[in-house]
């Protein structure tokens, strides 16, 4: 019994002893199969299969106690251990920021609650971060980490409506009572309302201020899967400058007049697979970003990005490149895609002051239905008319600069589109034509407007239709 007993102890002892290796990773290979052009591929996270109960470092999950400390630590162990996994339990945790580190996967139970708490002076940028551009620190952040993961079916909740301002225009008379009746400042002349804003102050330092709900900076090897991400003070999901990044079955929400809550932004990033997403926001849905200007081209094209089988109900545009676009896009297909409620379809826009080259740009079998405006959009014309544009804080378009927007080589197939405000549009501006653009197969009813073209090259339609017409572009 002595040495039964002791072998036991001996392999328990070796068992501890043995370093923890990664989990099996799933396999993404197969949603490259039978695309239109050669691709680079991404591959999810190595994550080590060690755990803890972030609700054994302090963590309660009662919605009042404040939890920012006990995640902070349970993620410290997770990293002086190697890597691992931080799970949520059920519960709802009241915390302020979370900054991932590399190796570290923050895995939610499916009644897992984190809701960022809306007070300010939590999220104080912290000395030396480059991310952010004087903005508040973000919900859930990390930057230059590798191999890192946000799974599991909770729920994300930023707090967004004590950051963002409101415009009346965009509220019944019930939505802007109860705003105002959170505390707050309307502006003299009535159309805007700011969460914090006191009397006198200046009316935009809140919303400048305001930061994205998952920021991941200059970080390789990132998954999402099965979590819901809601209600950001700004975009919701921000990767920016990384690349290999995977979202799986996330499901992004805000309501649909929140200002500038864009679902998901990808700004500048590289080897990108979205896949089985439903996107329902203020914003736009999915959205392609390639930098302004001269800082744009140095951080080099969206490239090598695939979404599949992705559903986006409102948002501004379902899936949409730009306006940022210097830094040029390249190698992108949208496929087996549902858009129902948004503003506008396949939307392209820039302007002469953040524009850049489209290449090897892929969207095919694109099902949409009730879209407000355009079914079908490029435009060279855009401006940002945000809040501080609004208020004058904006600037016009200096058309002098070298930022041209070149929409080009886009491939556009295998479209039904139910329902919309036009069926297609192209804008150019004699400075930057719209120019060598393939549309095939396209059905577009019950459009109130069918189709303008100006400012154009090369368009080339092949059994197109709208209303049953063939454009005349």
């Amino acid at each position: 019994m002595k040495l039964k007993q002791t072998a036991i102890s001996l392999l328990l002892a070796a068992s501890v002893a043995l370093p923890s290796v990664a989990a099996e990773r799933p396999d993404y290979s197969h949603y490259y199969s039978n695309l239109p052009i050669s691709m680079a591929q991404t591959a999810a996270p190595e994550i080590p299969d060690y755990r803890v109960n972030v609700a054994d470092y302090g963590a309660v999950g009662d919605g009042t106690t404040l939890c920012t400390d006990a995640f902070a630590k349970a993620i410290a162990a997770v990293e002086a251990h190697g890597g691992g996994h931080v799970d949520v339990p059920a519960g709802i945790y009241l915390t302020g920021p979370i900054e991932l580190t590399s190796h570290i996967d923050l895995h939610l139970d499916h009644n897992a609650t984190l809701y960022f708490s809306p007070d300010p002076s939590l999220y104080v940028q912290k000395e030396g971060a480059k991310s952010t551009r004087g903005r508040y620190r973000s919900a859930i952040s990390a930057e230059h980490a590798t191999d890192i993961s946000i799974t599991g079916g909770g729920l994300i909740d930023g707090s967004g409506n004590y950051w963002r301002p409101v415009k009346r225009g965009k509220q019944s008379d019930e939505e802007w009572k109860a705003y105002v009746k959170q505390g707050g400042t309307v502006t003299e002349d009535g159309k805007f309302f700011f969460p914090r804003a006191p009397q006198g102050a200046k009316y935009n330092a809140l919303d400048k201020g305001r930061n994205d709900l998952v920021r991941i900076y200059r970080c390789k090897n990132v998954l999402l899967q099965g979590v819901t991400f809601q209600n950001s003070p700004r975009f919701h999901i921000h990767p920016y400058y990384c690349e290999n990044v995977i979202m799986d079955g996330i499901f992004v929400r805000s309501p649909w007049n929140a200002q500038n809550a864009d679902g998901i932004d990808l700004t500048n990033c590289r080897r990108v697979l979205i896949v089985n997403t439903t996107v329902n926001t203020g914003d736009d849905g999915i959205c392609m970003k390639g930098g302004q200007g001269a800082s744009g081209v140095k951080a080099g094209p969206v490239s090598d990005v695939l979404i599949r089988d992705c559903r986006v109900y409102h948002a501004h545009g379902g899936f949409v490149i730009g306006s940022d676009c210097s830094g040029g896009m390249k190698n992108i297909v949208v496929r087996n895609c549902t858009f129902n409620g948004t503003d506008t379809g396949l939307r392209f826009k820039s302007g002469m002051d953040r524009g850049g080259k489209t290449e090897n740009v892929f969207c095919d079998s694109i099902y949409m239905s009730n879209i407000k405006n355009e079914a079908i959009i490029f435009e060279n014309t855009y401006v940002n008319k945000d809040v501080n544009f609004q208020m004058g804080n904006g600037s016009d378009i200096d058309s002098s600069k070298i930022f041209k927007p070149d929409f080009t080589d886009v491939h556009i197939s295998n479209v039904v589109c139910h329902s919309a405000g036009a069926g297609i549009v192209l804008r150019g501006i004699p400075q930057a034509l719209i120019h060598d653009i393939t549309l095939t197969n396209v059905n577009i009813s019950g459009a109130h407007e069918l189709w303008s073209s100006e400012n154009t090259k090369n368009i080339v339609l092949k059994n197109v239709k709208v209303n049953g017409a063939i454009p005349k572009l």
